[in-house]
């Protein structure tokens, strides 16, 4: 039976600093991003090319979703870069995971064999981002940092704290009250969310990888692109509701 573990796993160190399967990959996929905004920014010319002209179509139809939260097409374009780019490091981390050789690449740990009754326990190379609690609770924060600081620059530090801490009447003092543990629960459900899909997905696949090689694991490795890209959509979208209900006047 292959061996599941909850934690991401300790490759080496820098500096006295642990380097897990899952920060190396998230590495990985920063790497990606720039190497990809650099050929594509290099590469923009007035007249498109055929690859040029799917990414703006691409970027066309995500402008417009955003538009449908917003309101406008002006505030789109402004949030635009950070919402998507939460959006692509989110799913290119999802869809890395389950590329053939991740998870499968690795050594046999010296180190666990007295906690695991004698055994090595087998420690992969690369590991999906997003299946480390870490990584998503860590994302969720600086999503969650990143609205209230839009929202300060967008209505002013006093309006923005007056939505959570108020003495106008005994009931607004309360609502203010719930709508700041609300803020920690997002960074809760933000987490868990991401968390609990791409780590379950990951078992299905090693379960099934195991007792069925052959044939059986394609559509479950079908249905986790599918999911991929739906929990990436998802973080990216409700990011992008929480800016908009930050940056609007009214609580």
């Amino acid at each position: 039976m292959p061996h599941i573990e909850i934690g991401a796993e300790k490759l080496f160190e820098i500096f006295g600093l642990p380097v897990t399967n899952t920060l190396l990959m998230s590495w990985i996929v920063i790497g990606i991003l720039l190497i990809a905004s650099l050929f594509i920014f290099r590469r923009m010319s007035i007249v498109p090319s055929f690859l040029q002209n799917i990414l703006e179509f691409f970027v066309e139809g995500f402008l417009k979703v955003l538009e449908g939260v917003f309101g406008t097409r002006e505030k789109s374009e402004k949030y635009f870069p950070i919402v998507a780019t939460i959006f692509l490091f989110v799913l290119i981390s999802n869809w890395l995971g389950i590329l053939p050789g991740v998870g499968s690449l690795g050594f046999f740990s010296a180190e666990g064999g007295s906690a695991s009754g004698g055994e090595r326990i087998f420690v992969p190379f690369f590991r999906s981002s997003a299946s480390d609690l870490n990584f998503t609770l860590a994302l969720a924060i600086v999503a969650v940092v990143l609205v209230h600081i839009l929202g300060v620059a967008a209505i002013g530090a006093g309006k923005h704290i007056s939505k959570f801490f108020t003495f106008k009447s005994p009931i607004d003092f309360f609502v203010g009250i719930l709508e700041f543990i609300s803020e920690i629960a997002k960074m809760i459900s933000f987490s868990f969310r991401l968390f609990g899909n791409v780590f379950a997905g990951e078992v299905l696949l090693v379960i099934t990888a195991f007792l069925v090689p052959y044939l059986i694991p394609v559509p479950f490795l079908m249905l986790e692109i599918f999911v991929g890209f739906i929990q990436a959509l998802v973080f990216a979208m409700l990011t992008t509701v929480f800016i908009s209900i930050a940056i609007s006047h009214n609580h």
